[in-house]
């Protein structure tokens, strides 16, 4: 099993995070901030990663610092549980429809970190949560976990749906690149025998 923890503590936060990348898609999460526990619950079902939040924050202020190092810890656990990354798909990618919305999430786990972000939302807040606060996350979590991700939505009209396809997306394709590919399970994805760095 391919597991790690992580825990960061700040004078902003206190958070604690285990992943389990061969899991099963069971969670316990508890971050303070309802709706980004619904998008994180949304991330373990359909990686099928095992995934336990426990997170307090400065959330009186506003969620800005709970929600990006909660995206950290996340982003660190995986790097972790990934090790050197040896025998991984190392690419995955995932359409996402949701009604009216289409989401597309392209991922590789090259251990250089880069987000593309082609989200657009039409209102500021998605219940009490800032919807400029979902890119920090992504953003947050590709740097932690040493990933080129793109994530463009398409089309779509309802915000809900629109980051809810996000996060569907990037589990789907995270699921993907992080799988063991049995044809080359001893190897490092890549021609340099490493994976990191320069191109």
């Amino acid at each position: 099993m391919r597991q790690a923890s992580v825990e960061r503590k700040t004078k902003e936060t206190s958070i604690k995070v285990t992943v389990n990348l061969d899991g099963s898609g069971q969670y316990a999460v508890t971050t303070g901030i309802g709706f980004l526990d619904h998008m994180l619950e949304q991330l373990s079902r359909h990686s099928l990663m095992d995934l336990k939040v426990e997170a307090t924050g400065d959330i009186h202020i506003d969620f800005h610092h709970t929600t990006e190092d909660v995206a950290i810890c996340i982003g660190e656990a995986v790097a972790k549980a990934l090790g050197d990354r040896k025998g991984i798909s190392r690419y995955g990618s995932a359409s996402i429809p949701m009604d009216e919305t289409l989401t597309e999430v392209a991922i590789d786990l090259s251990n250089r970190p880069y987000l593309i972000w082609k989200v657009a939302f039409t209102k500021p807040k998605l219940g009490e949560m800032d919807t400029e606060l979902f890119k920090e996350w992504f953003q947050a979590f590709a740097q932690a976990a040493g990933a080129t991700l793109h994530v463009w939505n398409k089309y779509g009209e309802n915000n809900h749906h629109i980051v809810e396809s996000c996060y569907k997306g990037l589990a789907r394709a995270l699921r993907q690149a992080a799988e063991i590919d049995t044809r080359k399970a001893d190897a490092v994805p890549s021609t340099k025998g490493v994976l990191g760095g320069s191109l």
